[in-house]
């Protein structure tokens, strides 16, 4: 079932008054209402094309938080074969916020690593809505080094808001978690590539995606703070939210505009939960891509070219 954002609603409106007419036929064989509905399935498909041309960067918040969207999880079961999860930090527990583990992309072997935010109300209590704590970076952490020892490159997938800021989380060391995995991605002597696939959210993100080559959706965001925290710092009022959005320069464009993401990966019409599959093969075509640029390097230049990457940031600026 279809779930609709709020700026959706005229779009709802026709798309179910086009399903309540086929309904009512399906009730009476004798009605014909399938011209009226391919009207309707028209107006509809126009007025979507219509929504998304030029979505604002507060609307692109709401389509890459909508719920249906696919998630690491999914992503996981379609691209990779012979994925073997590892779990555990070795030091406090496994955090299910974060799943990673050996797999083979497109044949070759591969770490990968990412955010899961769950599908369900249980799923989503379990792997705390993508949020992780100081064992899930750890985890990351493991799991990078033991690709760095075998020579597997590292492949993320980021969604989430950010990590969790819960009181035992900062007991156990959130903040340095977060910086010793920031570290880790920038050592690192085999490619990475980070593909944000939802929300990019703070440090949290930022620990998975210091990478050689990040890519982002359509319609994804990568941002210092959500838009409702800065709304709250900078005006003390959430509500204002909208225009927090525009001047964080979240979104895939202005972000590729900057330098910070190299590669924006189209969406079907109406964002990637009208098209799973469709946004899925166009991510693993992207990580493919990204990957071939950089094979090849030496461990050296590997990790210096990605380290200039960000030393280089803000040498660019969105009126270039």
């Amino acid at each position: 079932m279809t779930q609709y954002l709020e700026f959706e609603k005229p779009l709802a409106e026709i798309e179910g008054k086009a399903e309540e007419l086929r309904a009512l036929a399906r009730e009476n064989d004798e009605m014909d209402v399938e011209k009226e509905a391919a009207a309707l399935d028209k107006k509809a498909d126009d007025l979507l094309k219509s929504l998304y041309a030029d979505l604002t960067p507060w609307r692109k918040c709401q389509v890459a938080r909508h719920p249906n969207r696919p998630h690491c999880q999914d992503y996981i079961n379609a691209l990779f074969t012979e994925y073997t999860p590892l779990a555990g930090d070795r030091n406090f527990a496994d955090d299910h916020a974060v799943m990673g583990g050996i797999a083979r992309l497109d044949g070759n072997p591969v770490m990968v690593i990412g955010h899961e935010k769950g599908n369900d109300t249980k799923s989503r209590i379990e792997r705390n809505f993508g949020m992780a704590r100081p064992e899930g970076y750890r985890k990351a952490i493991r799991l990078m080094k033991l690709a760095d020892k075998f020579g597997l490159p590292v492949i993320t997938l980021v969604d989430t808001p950010g990590a969790y800021p819960g009181k035992g989380a900062e007991e156990r060391g959130q903040s340095e978690a977060i910086a010793r995995s920031t570290e880790a991605c920038l050592e690192l002597g085999v490619p990475l590539i980070s593909v944000i696939i939802g929300e990019g959210g703070s440090g949290g993100a930022v620990a998975f995606a210091t990478a050689n080559k990040v890519a982002m959706l359509e319609h994804s965001v990568y941002s210092v703070i959500s838009p409702e925290g800065c709304a709250s710092i900078l005006w003390k009022d959430a509500e204002k939210m909208r225009e927090a959005a525009e001047a964080l320069r979240l979104t895939a464009q202005d972000l590729h505009k900057l330098g910070v993401c190299d590669e924006i990966i189209k969406e079907p019409v109406g964002g990637a939960h009208r098209d799973a599959n469709a946004t899925i093969k166009a991510v693993g075509k992207a990580i493919l891509k990204l990957l071939k640029q950089v094979e090849g390097k030496s461990a050296k230049k590997i990790r210096g070219d990605r380290q200039q990457k960000y030393l280089d940031l803000g040498s660019k600026g969105l009126a270039a």
